[in-house]
């Protein structure tokens, strides 16, 4: 009986509609375009096997996944092109599902342009659209869509902790768990739907509605866990928004430049020299940095293109992951001679409310020692440590001492950031895989609210067996919207379209 309707929304969900075997064959260049060793140019579709035949004059096909050197010829005038290797991958056994054929090719821009021209004469063969090869594959159920999405996030990796994120996805880190989840939804909807419709019919299983709550606790609280990571996955694949602030000429410039190891922003002796936010991208420690230099925080200023700076580099702060907070060690050791106890804590609160950084950091007093919270990941570099002799900085974790001209402290700066961006970006694994998209936080939040829902329902008085069944079956939605098995065509159009052609 249970099976019956377990059957039912196993129905319910089906694997996605396969593409249609009459469909266009397709093919594109898969490889980077350009003078290269070697070309890879990809074929998909049910007449693969003829463009093979026409294009070597051979009448039997290779043998699957076996690289064969063959002489590749135009089909119409039996002109021999080039000579490469050619890789036959019968469906289902491919990339996309289809019949699929490669071609390996010498990589001369005039060679790669001959072979896709004369693929194009061959009936029902047409160049791909970009991603359609993926498309294809997604449809013929060899990927679902969060795979999908890490194989782009793949091809669009920069650094090694984002081409490890990616390709977990890619090999179904995320998927496997969302199935995981998936499949204890579509029992438990269908255990309580056999309750509803065979309860006065026929003997249940004893406790079967406690069985169900017991599983749907668990599944909330895992689903709750799961988005309560603070946004690392998102983090790590758009890269650590990183802001420099700080007084005119402490030298947020000269650290840019440095981290950069390049001349990117332009230094003088004059304050207010940068007016508008230069952001560039690192790679620090294999951690994306999106690092942003900004205009000298006062307030004093009269220039109105300089507080126009200052107005965008507080802003661009509240919507920053992760501060690089730059005081002067010489203005410092003055302020150390005329403050009462000269502790470094105070001078960054002094310095938070002056620069009107809001929220930044939370003073805690005890007795007569100050210590500081920060609300937001924060370091703090005092800078031209050359022209200061004292060492004693209050043991501050979250300070470095640099000197911008003599270099010194710069890998002990670049060792901490590091550091901090490992703890925002986190270190990806396939037991822990984190979300990367904001698609999957709105539909496992969805998700997770008609759990709720159901559970809130089952703990009242009134146990509307229906209603609870709808709050699961509209979570199974969501859960379906994720992986892909209920979507739409803009959103399919929205995921593919950063795809390049040939792949």
């Amino acid at each position: 009986m249970l099976w019956y309707k377990l059957n039912k929304y196993l129905n319910r969900y089906p694997a996605r509609t396969l593409y249609s075997t009459k469909s266009d064959t397709i093919f594109a260049l898969s490889s980077g375009y350009g003078k290269c060793g070697v070309a890879v140019i990809r074929i998909s579709g049910s007449t693969s096997g003829t463009a093979f035949k026409l294009m070597t004059g051979l009448s039997v096909l290779p043998k699957p996944r076996v690289a064969t050197l063959r002489s590749i010829k135009h089909p119409v005038s039996g002109e021999t092109i080039d000579k490469g290797l050619i890789l036959w991958f019968p469906g289902p056994k491919s990339f996309t599902g289809e019949d699929s054929l490669e071609f390996q090719v010498h990589g001369g821009i005039a060679v790669i342009n001959s072979v896709l021209k004369a693929l194009g004469t061959i009936r029902n063969l047409r160049l791909a659209e970009p991603g359609e090869f993926t498309r294809r594959a997604f449809f013929n159920g060899k990927l679902d869509l969060t795979e999908v999405e890490g194989l782009a996030d793949l091809l669009q990796a920069e650094t090694e902790a984002q081409r490890k994120q990616a390709f977990l996805q890619s090999q179904g880190a995320l998927s496997n768990l969302y199935n995981k989840w998936k499949h204890i939804l579509i029992q438990s909807v269908a255990h309580i739907e056999a309750h509803i419709d065979f309860e006065e019919t026929e003997t249940l299983e004893v406790n079967i509605l406690t069985s169900v709550r017991q599983n749907i606790v668990s599944l909330a609280e895992d689903i709750e866990k799961h988005l309560l990571d603070g946004r690392k996955g998102e983090i790590l694949r758009n890269g650590v928004r990183t802001i420099i602030l700080g007084e005119p000429n402490v030298g947020k410039s000269s650290l840019l430049n440095l981290l950069c190891q390049r001349p990117a922003a332009i230094v003088t002796p004059i304050e207010g020299t940068t007016r508008d936010v230069l952001e560039v991208t690192l790679n620090i420690g294999g951690y994306p940095l999106v690092l942003a230099d900004t205009a000298g925080l006062r307030a004093n200023t009269l220039d109105l293109v300089e507080k126009e700076g200052i107005n965008r580099a507080l802003q661009l702060y509240e919507k920053s992951d992760f501060v690089i907070l730059v005081l002067d060690a010489k203005k410092y050791s003055e302020w150390k001679e005329k403050a009462a106890d000269g502790n470094f804590n105070r001078y960054i609160i002094d310095n938070v409310h002056k620069l009107k950084l809001k929220k930044l950091i939370e003073p805690r007093y005890v007795d007569n020692n100050v210590d500081i919270v920060f609300n937001k990941p924060c370091l703090i570099v005092l800078n031209k440590s050359d022209l200061w002799t004292e060492n004693n900085i209050a043991n501050n974790e979250n300070c470095i001492k640099i000197s911008c001209i003599t270099e010194n402290g710069i890998d002990e700066l670049i060792e901490a950031v590091t550091h901090k961006l490992k703890e925002l970006c986190g270190e990806p694994s396939s037991e822990h895989p984190s979300m990367n998209q904001i698609r999957h936080r709105q539909h496992l939040t969805n998700c997770l609210k008609h759990l709720k829902l159901f559970l809130a329902k089952n703990n009242s008085q009134n146990h509307d067996l229906v209603l609870m069944a709808e709050y699961l079956r509209k979570a199974l939605r969501y859960l379906g919207k994720l992986v892909g098995s209920v979507t739409t065509d803009d959103l399919l159009d929205v995921i593919f379209k950063d795809f390049c052609i040939g792949k």
